[in-house]
């Protein structure tokens, strides 16, 4: 566990479910460097929308924007696919949606995680409708093991091959987001 927490905090967090490190903080924040570098490079000139898709990205779009040197919007989507606790169904449900208009805009979707590809996909069909002038993905973790749909993200930070993980925005149960590192949340 990190620094970053006393002996009682990692206690309760370790206690509730086995954390192993995947990602440390400084891991994660270079990401993000190397990340917010591609899109400052890619977007020179232009004014982007950065759109976060709540409620696992906002730290990561928050830690992203700060780096970001061209002019820059921000607007949040939720959306929620019901299934087991770590395993969408495939149904997807637009819980929160934009309050800025996207049509003609430069769009980057700042994304968490992407796992099974459903939401993404459907997210992108959405999105694509409002007629933005270029629409992005750009995902802090590609997760492949279980994609069940062929999508890709423009900018991928970290890749993993499956396991449930928390930290960083990741949750489980609205719990761990907090975290400043990623780990592998394995079950008791």
């Amino acid at each position: 566990m990190s620094a970053y927490f006393p002996w009682g905090y990692q206690f309760f967090f370790m206690s509730e479910l086995n954390l192993k490190p995947l990602y440390s903080a400084e891991t994660v924040a270079a990401t993000v460097t190397r990340l917010a570098t591609e899109i400052n490079r890619d977007y020179q000139g232009v004014d982007l929308l950065l759109v976060g898709i709540l409620k696992g990205s906002f730290l990561f779009i928050a830690d992203l924007c700060r780096q970001i040197e061209v002019p820059v919007s921000i607007d949040f989507m939720r959306l929620a696919s019901y299934g087991s606790e770590t395993q969408s169904s495939g149904i997807i449900e637009l819980r929160k949606d934009l309050e800025i208009s996207i049509r003609g805009r430069h769009v980057l979707i700042v994304e968490d995680i992407i796992d099974s590809g459903l939401t993404l996909q459907s997210l992108l069909h959405r999105l694509r409708e409002r007629q933005p002038a270029s629409l992005k993905v750009c995902a802090l973790i590609d997760k492949r093991a279980r994609r069940e749909v062929d999508i890709e993200a423009d900018y991928v930070g970290l890749t993993m091959d499956d396991g449930f993980i928390v930290g960083y925005g990741l949750d489980y149960d609205e719990r761990y987001r907090n975290l400043p590192g990623i780990y592998i949340a394995e079950f008791p």
